[in-house]
């Protein structure tokens, strides 16, 4: 009997993992309860939202999904890019702001069921590690200095990560100390309780503290920001009210973004816990797991969601062996909506922006930038010059384009940015000398003690042949032949494909190497560059050898391989 591919983690579910499931569930839900509260004031949404969010998604997504320790729910990255789709086209209307937010939401489902069931799980790999890595720097920055006038108890600036800190800069002499003492303690001490305490939940911690010093001394008639009144009860289910389809339609493309930046992140998570527990992931059931999580959220008045690397450690570091720790979750925040949110109301403000900031602060990975800046040899400068950087420069453009421009923006700069300096690399490949060394034949610049055979002229091209290269390649070629070669010989080895283009090139260059009584041959070609050689070009085709030494064996008739 063929199993229903809903709820899969629970399939086969044993007695045994009830008890840890149950416990990661508690612990996550303590760090979800207040991060979700954070997340929807980044998304420029009432805190409760976040709330109504976490819940649909955490279901939907333990049906739907393919990860056994993954949790979904509101997140700084999908939230700060909400905030930023949506604040244009809202204006200071706060009613359709909060409905255009529901709105995104449901998009953001529709594109990932779409993206599912057309099986676009690949879409992922367009996104390079190192501008998804320069994108959350930046967007970690931008939330950061975001929350700073909270945590100061200062009036906030607009415009992009630059004209915020010179708000900053300029409003600290109307710092108040009172909200300064709460946030600052709130920060440290969640930070503290991170690195010293790492299971105890320091988020729920600093939360409940920062209430009892309202309560206790009365802050908030003392000028101290709280979060205010949050309404209890269940969300209303349904399309958002006051929206037109061409709300929907203006929202689908900033959705596919949204969707992109989630379905990355996500997969990442799912993927390290995946890795550590020995079963696979499919990218293009969490596709489908991520919009269903949407589409829920957005019909249950909720915002954005997308996987979470953090909670999803605190999950399986509690011992989660199923999605039910999640759906154990869903229950525990249910709870809360009914019957806990009066006690969030006297939360302050800059507690909120301490729990925040301590959220995101360890995504400021600036060691990760260096390592980046690192992947660099002389040689790779003398083939590709400031190409030969090409990852560190897609994660820089893609931090400052954040900074400068906003969230999408900056993404597809540092996307663009990359594929131009892939494609610049692609179009230079290194095309070396080979000179022979015993039984082999290796790089010429590496064996400068071996004597090359001035007759003969070996050369590899380090990458596939195709259009944007083969000028450069025939060009490189020719110019390290001289007067005394008989014979030219393409390693094909180390080209594991050419296109028709290329091929012609090929054509062209044995051609003109003829011309000047000089041989072109090829050899230890690949099943792909014989296919297309063969089949695209005239009956002058370089001939074509299994090996170097048959190559030229008419030249020396040495055992060369």
């Amino acid at each position: 009997m063929t199993r229903v591919p809903v709820f899969t983690s629970l399939h086969g579910y044993r007695p045994g993992w009830i008890r840890p499931d149950i416990v990661a569930g508690l612990t996550v839900w303590a760090v979800l309860v207040p991060e979700a509260l954070a997340y929807a004031t980044i998304a420029g949404v009432p805190p409760v939202v976040g709330l109504y969010a976490a819940v649909p998604a955490l279901i939907l997504y333990a049906a739907a999904g393919s990860s056994r320790h993954l949790v979904v729910g509101p997140m700084s990255a999908t939230a700060a890019l909400s905030a930023a789709i949506i604040a244009p086209l809202a204006g200071a209307d706060g009613g359709r702001y909060v409905a255009l937010s529901a709105v995104l939401a449901i998009a953001t489902g529709i594109a990932g069921l779409l993206a599912g069931l057309l099986r676009l799980g690949f879409i992922a790999s367009f996104i390079s590690e190192p501008v998804l890595k320069g994108f959350i720097v930046g967007l970690a920055l931008t939330i950061i200095i975001g929350q700073v006038p909270k945590l100061f108890g200062i009036d906030k600036s607009e415009g992009n990560f630059f004209e915020q800190s010179w708000g900053v800069l300029t409003g600290l002499g109307g710092t108040d100390w009172r909200t300064l003492a709460v946030g600052a303690s709130g920060l440290a001490l969640v930070l503290g309780v991170k690195r010293w305490l790492p299971l105890v939940p320091g988020s729920l911690l600093a939360v409940l503290l920062g209430i009892g010093a309202v309560t206790a001394f009365g802050l908030d008639d003392e000028g101290v920001e709280i979060v205010g009144h949050i309404e209890s009860g269940l969300p209303s289910v349904g399309l958002p009210s006051g929206i037109t389809f061409g709300d929907y339609v203006d929202l689908l493309g900033p959705a596919v973004g949204v969707l992109l930046i989630g379905f990355a992140e996500g997969l990442g998570a799912a993927k390290t816990y995946a890795a550590k527990e020995g079963y696979e992931i499919s990218p293009n059931r969490e596709l489908t797991g991520l919009g269903a999580a949407n589409l829920g959220s957005g019909l249950c008045s909720g915002m954005v969601v997308n996987g979470s690397l953090s909670k999803t450690a605190v999950n399986g570091g509690a011992g989660a062996k199923t999605q039910l720790s999640g759906l154990v979750v869903a229950a525990l925040t249910v709870l809360t909506l009914l019957f806990l949110t009066g006690l969030f109301e006297k939360l302050p403000e800059a507690t909120l922006a301490a729990v925040v900031i301590a959220a995101v602060i360890e995504l400021v990975d600036f060691a990760s930038l260096r390592r980046l800046y690192a992947v660099w040899t002389s040689r790779l400068g003398s083939i590709y010059g400031h190409a030969a950087r090409a990852d560190f420069a897609g994660a820089i453009a893609a931090m400052i384009g954040v900074l400068l421009f906003d969230t999408l923006p900056g993404l597809v700069i540092g996307i663009g940015v990359s594929m131009l300096l892939l494609l610049y690399r692609a179009s230079r490949p290194n095309v070396t000398a080979l000179v022979r060394s015993g039984e082999r034949w290796v790089d010429a610049q590496h064996s400068p003690e071996t004597a090359a055979d001035p007759r003969v002229l070996v050369v590899r091209v380090e990458a596939g042949l195709f259009f944007a290269n083969a000028d450069h390649v025939k060009s490189r070629i020719e110019d390290m032949v001289d007067t005394h070669t008989q014979v030219v010989v393409l390693d094909a080895e180390t080209s594991p494909f050419v296109d028709v283009t290329a091929a012609a090139m090929l054509e062209q260059l044995r051609k003109s190497l003829k011309s000047g009584g000089t041989e072109f041959r090829i050899a230890r070609d690949v099943g792909q560059f014989r296919d297309i050689l063969l089949r695209s070009t005239t009956s002058d085709t370089p001939a074509i050898f299994p090996t170097v030494r048959e190559a030229l064996a008419d030249i020396d008739g040495d055992a060369s391989p």
